[in-house]
C-alpha cells in the first residue's frame, strides 16, 4: 500500500525500535528523564533558542504558546488557512478565550500591511491582538515555504507593535532543507517555535516547543493543565533522537518525488495543480469528478490520498513510499478517472 495522505503514517524505523526499547529514562513530569533533556536541549541548540519542552502534539505545542504570549479576550492574528485557524478544533477560543483574525497570506506568506494593521493594543471597544502567529511550511498553501526575509519583515511589524510571533513550524524542516536556510534563521524570527518530529522526519509521536527558558518553564505547567504531562516519555524521545540524525538527509529525497508525483498527475486529462508545482513534500490536486469515490478508486489500488474538498485531492511524500510508489499513484489516477 502507498499511503501519501500524510507523512504521519511513517512506521518507526529499526534504529527508533531499538533506541525506543533500550532507552534511558525517568520521570519526565518531575524533568529527570534524560533521554528527554537530551532531545530537549538537541531541538533548543538547532533553533538557536535558549530551552524547549517535549510535548505530544503540534497542535499542544501551538495552543500553549498561544495561550502564554496572550490573555484571554485578545486576539491572535493569523494567515487564511492557518493550521492553527483550521485544523485544531477552534482550540484558540476554547483554550484560551481568543479571537482570530484572520489576514491574506498567498501561499503562506501572511500580508505585511495587513499585519500592520490587526496588531494593535486595546482601545475603542476593540480587543488586543498582541500576537502573531506565522507557518513555515505551510500545509495547506500546498507545502509552501515562507520566504525568510517575509517572515523577517513580519517580525520587524510585531516588535514595532509590542507582539510576539509564534512560528508553526510542524515542517521546518522541510523548509530549511528546500531552501537552504537553516532552521535557527528562521526560528529567530519568532518568540517561540513549534516543530514536529512525526511528519517529515518520521518518528512515532512529538513535536518540540522552543522559545526563552522563562517561556518554556511556564510551557511545562500549561502542558501539565492540557493533560500533556507524560512520565517515563524517554522511550518516545529515544525515537526523536534518532529522527533528527537519519531523517533530515532525505528529505530532499521526498521534495524530489512530489515535484515527480505532481508531474505525473498534471499529465492526466482533466487533473490539475490548483496550487503550483511542490516546493517541498505536499502536492494537491484537483480532478474532474468529486473526490470522494475517487479516493475510494485509489486505495482499490493500493494508493491512499485524502480528499481535502469536493474535487480536490492531497498526497504527501515521505520517508515510507519510494519512486516505484509514485509510479504506482500516477497509473492509479489514471485508471480511477477512467
Amino acid at each position: 500500500m502507498g499511503d501519501f495522505r500524510s507523512d504521519t503514517v511513517t512506521r518507526p524505523s529499526p534504529r527508533m525500535r531499538r533506541a525506543m526499547a533500550e532507552a534511558e529514562v525517568g520521570d519526565d513530569v518531575f524533568g529527570d528523564d534524560p533521554t528527554v533533556r537530551r532531545l530537549e536541549e538537541a531541538v533548543a541548540a538547532r533553533l538557536g533558542k535558549a530551552a524547549a519542552l517535549f510535548v505530544p502534539s503540534g497542535t499542544q505545542g501551538n495552543q500553549i504558546a498561544a495561550r502564554l504570549w496572550t490573555a484571554p479576550g485578545e486576539e491572535v492574528a493569523l494567515g487564511a488557512h492557518a493550521h492553527s485557524l483550521d485544523w485544531e478544533l477552534a482550540g484558540l477560543a476554547a483554550l484560551s478565550g481568543l479571537q482570530a483574525r484572520v489576514l491574506p497570506a498567498p501561499r503562506g506568506a501572511i500580508d505585511r500591511s495587513a499585519a500592520a494593521t490587526a496588531l494593535r493594543p486595546a482601545g475603542g471597544f476593540r480587543p488586543a491582538c498582541r500576537l502573531l502567529l506565522t507557518e513555515n511550511t505551510h500545509n495547506f498553501c500546498g507545502g509552501a515555504v515562507v520566504p525568510l526575509a517575509h517572515l523577517e519583515g513580519l517580525a520587524e511589524v510585531a516588535r514595532a507593535r509590542g507582539a510576539r510571533v509564534h512560528l508553526d513550524g510542524a515542517r521546518l524542516w522541510n523548509a530549511a532543507v528546500a531552501s537552504g536556510v537553516s532552521e535557527a534563521r528562521y526560528a529567530a524570527t519568532a518568540d517561540s517555535v513549534m516543530v514536529c518530529l512525526s511528519k517529515g522526519l518520521g518518528a512515532p509521536v512529538g513535536s518540540l516547543l522552543a522559545g526563552p527558558a522563562d517561556f518554556v518553564a511556564a510551557a511545562r505547567d500549561v502542558r501539565k493543565l492540557l493533560g500533556g504531562g507524560m512520565r517515563q516519555v524517554g522511550v518516545l524521545a529515544a525515537a526523536g533522537l534518532v529522527a533528527l540524525e537519519e531523517s533530515l538527509p532525505g528529505l530532499a529525497e521526498d521534495h524530489r518525488r512530489a515535484r515527480r508525483l505532481a508531474e505525473g498527475l498534471a499529465g492526466l486529462p482533466g487533473v490539475a495543480l490548483p496550487l503550483g508545482a511542490p516546493e517541498t513534500n505536499i502536492v494537491f490536486v484537483r480532478v474532474p469528478r468529486p473526490a470522494a469515490p475517487i479516493v475510494a478508486a485509489l486505495e482499490a489500488q493500493g494508493v491512499r490520498a485524502l480528499a481535502t474538498g469536493p474535487e480536490d485531492l492531497r498526497f504527501v511524500t515521505h520517508r515510507d513510499v519510494g519512486d516505484a510508489d509514485v509510479e504506482r499513484a500516477v497509473a492509479a489516477l489514471a485508471a480511477a478517472l477512467g
